[in-house]
C-alpha cells in the first residue's frame, strides 16, 4: 500500500500517537536491556534507532520497531559467550547484513504461509500477557522486567504466582490507586473523547502519565505512606553533561570478526529477529483499521539497516514489536511519521529531561499497557474464532495457551505446528462426491477441489462404485489441477467403460485443463 505523498499529511493524529508510543516504549527499552544483560542505555539506543532509522526505511504505516523481549535469552547468552560487549555489537552488525541478504532473496514471503488463526492467537495471547504481567506492576511489585513474555520469570516466580505475591507484602496502595484511577480514565476517555475539536487529539495515556507524576508528588506532600519509591519509578540513566551522554554510546570490536562464535550469534540473531519482525508485521496489518498490507521483503531490508546502525553505536538488536505497534494503532496513528517521531521523542527526552522521566510511576504505564492488552484480547475475538469452526478455533486457542505458558517464539512455533496439522487434515477430507439414482442408471462423480496423489485411493474407491449399464458424469469443473496419477485412474476407468456398458460424460470446460485424458477423446466419450 502506498504511503501518503507527504509524511506530514497526518500530523494531527501522528504527533499525539508518537508521544504515547514513546512513553510506552521507554520502560520497555530499559526492561529488555536489563533482562538481556546489556547496558541500560543500549535499550534506549535500540529504541531510538528502531523509531527513526527503521521508521524511515520501512514501508509499514503503523509498525514500531525497537528492542524485543523475544530476543532477551539469546542476547543474554550471546553477551556471556563473547569476550566483550563490543564483540557482541559486531555480531549485531553482521546480523543486520544477513537480514539485507534475506531481503534480497525475498525470504519475507515465508510470513504469508502463517495461518490467520495463529496470527490472531498471537495477538490475543499478547493481550492476555500484557494484562497479567502488568498487574503486579500496577500493584507495586516490579520483580519482572517490563516487556517480558516468559511464563517463568527471573525472580523465580511465574505469571500467576507473581500476581498472588503482589497482593501480599509487596502491595503498594499508592501504586494501586494511581493504576485504578488511570484505568478508569482510559476506559472513560475511549467513550467520552470528542469527535471534533482539538481535544479529540488528546492522547489518554499522556493524561495518565501526568496523573501518575502529579498524583505521586501529591502523595509525598499529603500522604507520605502512599508515596511511591524510586524503585517503582522509571529509571533512565542520567548523564551529568554532554560528554557523559556521548560516553553511553559504544562501537563494535571489528578485530573479533574472525571469532566463529560471533558469526554463530549473528546468524541466530538474524533468523530469530527476522521471524519476530515478520510475524509482528503480519499482526500489525491485521489490526490496521485501514487493512493496509506491507511489503515483507522491504521490511527485512529496513530491519537489517536498523540493526547495522544499532550495533555500530552500542544498541542491542531491534525487531518490529507488537506491543509498541499495538499502542501506536490504539493511539490513532495514521502513518509511519508516528513511529519516526517516537524515536525523536526518546532521544530528546533522555538527552534533555531524564530527571522528569524518572518521576513516572511504573503503575501508570502498567495501566496504559493493561488497557492496550484488553483491546487485543476482547471476548469478541474468541467468539468470532469459535463461530468459524474448530479448524480455526483450535489452532487459535492452542497458540494463545502455548504463548501464555512458554514464551512468544516457542508459543508461535507450537501454534504453527497445530495450524499446519489442520491444513494437512483438510486435504485428507473427502475431495470427491458420488451420487446415483435409485435405479442405478445415472450417476455423478464430482471433484470438489484439486486432486493430488493423496486422493488416488479415494478416486479409485468412488469409481469402483459405479454400476454396470449406467450413464456417469465425471465433473472436474471445480479443479484447477489434477495429478497425473489421478488422470491415469480416470483413463483406466474410461477404457473399461465400454466393456461394462457404461457411458461416460466429462464436463466440457475441463477439456483443456485435463489434456492428458487422451483416452476420453479416443473412446468417443462425450463432453457435457
Amino acid at each position: 500500500m502506498s504511503q501518503p505523498k507527504s509524511l506530514f499529511a497526518n500530523l494531527r493524529a501522528d504527533v499525539p500517537a508518537s508521544i504515547v508510543v514513546a512513553l510506552v516504549a521507554l520502560p520497555l527499552c530499559l526492561g529488555v536491556a536489563l533482562a538481556s544483560g546489556a547496558p541500560l542505555f543500549s535499550g534506549i539506543i535500540a529504541g531510538i534507532v528502531g523509531g527513526i532509522v527503521v521508521g524511515c526505511l520501512s514501508k509499514s504505516p503503523l509498525s514500531v520497531s525497537g528492542p524485543a523481549a523475544g530476543l532477551t535469552v539469546i542476547v543474554f547468552s550471546a553477551i556471556e559467550s563473547l569476550p566483550t560487549y563490543e564483540a557482541f555489537l559486531l555480531a549485531v552488525v553482521i546480523a543486520g547484513v544477513m537480514q539485507l541478504a534475506f531481503a534480497f532473496t525475498k525470504s519475507g514471503i515465508l510470513s504469508e504461509f502463517v495461518p490467520s488463526s495463529v496470527i490472531t492467537g498471537m495477538l490475543a495471547a499478547i493481550g492476555l500477557i500484557l494484562i497479567l504481567k502488568q498487574l503486579p506492576h500496577a500493584l507495586g511489585y516490579d520483580g519482572s522486567y517490563e516487556g517480558t513474555f516468559n511464563f517463568t520469570q527471573t525472580d523465580g516466580m511465574n505469571t500467576f504466582s507473581a500476581i498472588l505475591y503482589s497482593l501480599g507484602d509487596s502491595f503498594l496502595w499508592g501504586a494501586m490507586l494511581i493504576a485504578v484511577l488511570s484505568l478508569a480514565f482510559l476506559f472513560w476517555w475511549d467513550g467520552a473523547r470528542p469527535k471534533t475539536g482539538p481535544l479529540r487529539f488528546l492522547p489518554g495515556p499522556l493524561v495518565v502519565v501526568l496523573i501518575g507524576i502529579f498524583g505521586n508528588l501529591l502523595f509525598g506532600q499529603v500522604a507520605p505512606t502512599l508515596n511511591i519509591g524510586t524503585s517503582h519509578l522509571v529509571q533512565v540513566p542520567v548523564a551529568e553533561d554532554l560528554s557523559a551522554f556521548i560516553s553511553f554510546f559504544q562501537t563494535p570490536d571489528f578485530t573479533a570478526i574472525s571469532n566463529p562464535t560471533v558469526w554463530t550469534v549473528a546468524l541466530t540473531l538474524a533468523i530469530v529477529a527476522s521471524l519476530e519482525s515478520l510475524l509482528s508485521l503480519k499482526a500489525v496489518d491485521e489490526i490496521d483499521p485501514r487493512r493496509r498490507s506491507t511489503d515483507k521483503n522491504w521490511e527485512l531490508l529496513a530491519q537489517g539497516g536498523g540493526n547495522i546502525l544499532s550495533g555500530m553505536i552500542g544498541g542491542i538488536p531491534v525487531t518490529s514489536v507488537i506491543v509498541r505497534s499495538s499502542a501506536n494503532v490504539d493511539a490513532g496513528a495514521e502513518s509511519k511519521m508516528s513511529t519516526i517521531l517516537h524515536g525523536f521523542w526518546l532521544l530528546l527526552s533522555v538527552l534533555l529531561i531524564p530527571t522528569v522521566l524518572n518521576l513516572i510511576p511504573l503503575s501508570a504505564l502498567a495501566a496504559v499497557l493493561i488497557a492496550t492488552g484488553y483491546k487485543l484480547t476482547k471476548p469478541k475475538l474468541f467468539i468470532e474464532r469459535y463461530k468459524q469452526g474448530w479448524t480455526q478455533f483450535i489452532p487459535f486457542v492452542v497458540t494463545v495457551v502455548a504463548i501464555l505458558f512458554t514464551d512468544l517464539l516457542i508459543g508461535i512455533l507450537i501454534g504453527l505446528v497445530v495450524g499446519f496439522i489442520f491444513v494437512i487434515a483438510r486435504n485428507f477430507r473427502p475431495a470427491i462426491t458420488y451420487a446415483c439414482d435409485a435405479e442405478g442408471t445415472e450417476c455423478i462423480i464430482r471433484a470438489r477441489r484439486n486432486l493430488y496423489f493423496i486422493h488416488k485411493y479415494e478416486l479409485q474407491k468412488v469409481l469402483a462404485q459405479v454400476p454396470d449399464d449406467c450413464a456417469v458424469l465425471i465433473d472436474l469443473s471445480s479443479t484447477n489441477y489434477v495429478d497425473l496419477d489421478n488422470v491415469g485412474i480416470i483413463n483406466a476407468f474410461i477404457k473399461s467403460a465400454d466393456y461394462r456398458n457404461i457411458s461416460v460424460r466429462l464436463r466440457a470446460d475441463i477439456a483443456e485443463k485435463i489434456s492428458p485424458l487422451i483416452n476420453a477423446q479416443e473412446s468417443g466419450v462425450r463432453f457435457a
